[in-house]
């Protein structure tokens, strides 16, 4: 009997070492081979819809833009698309809101040639077009940003 146990236990040690070497020759195997590119996320942004005023040739806005990293954009565009108050697509709008510093607060401010802010019913940020940081192109800039509004008219993603 104490033999048979002894017999187990050396087979199960065997087991156990050669586990150990199947994964120290794999990680070994794999070590030479250079690792997946590593994707650079953008870091949270918030804009905020503050206002509409009515001008001249049609309609301003106010967006407030928040950058609390230290990552400073160079391009962060945003494929931007109006709706009128019934719902119907009003235009589609190429918006750059950089260049956006790190750690700042920054108002935007375009102007809707030909629409007046009462027929605004609501935007919707459908992609981003392009966003840069100094150190380069950012994946993941449309998760990045939050949005929110403080008018009437709503945006959301």
């Amino acid at each position: 009997m104490i033999r048979n146990n002894t017999y187990i236990r050396y087979r199960s040690l065997g087991l156990v070492l050669t586990l150990a070497a199947a994964t120290v020759l794999t990680t070994t195997a794999h070590a030479g081979e250079s690792a997946p590119a590593a994707t650079t996320a953008a870091p949270a942004i918030s804009v905020e819809l503050n206002k509409l005023e009515t001008v001249d040739k049609g309609c301003r806005v106010y967006t407030v833009v928040d950058n609390p990293s230290t990552t400073s954009y160079q391009t962060l565009k945003l494929d931007l698309i109006l709706f009128h108050t019934d719902g119907v697509i009003g235009r589609r709008l190429a918006l750059d809101l950089a260049p956006l510093k790190g750690q700042k607060k920054t108002v935007k401010m375009f102007d809707l040639e030909g629409t007046s802010c009462d027929k605004i019913g609501s935007f919707l940020v459908h992609d981003i077009m392009e966003c840069k940081s100094e150190a380069g192109a950012l994946d993941k800039c449309l998760d990045a940003i939050s949005l929110k509004s403080l008018s009437n008219v709503q945006i959301t993603k």
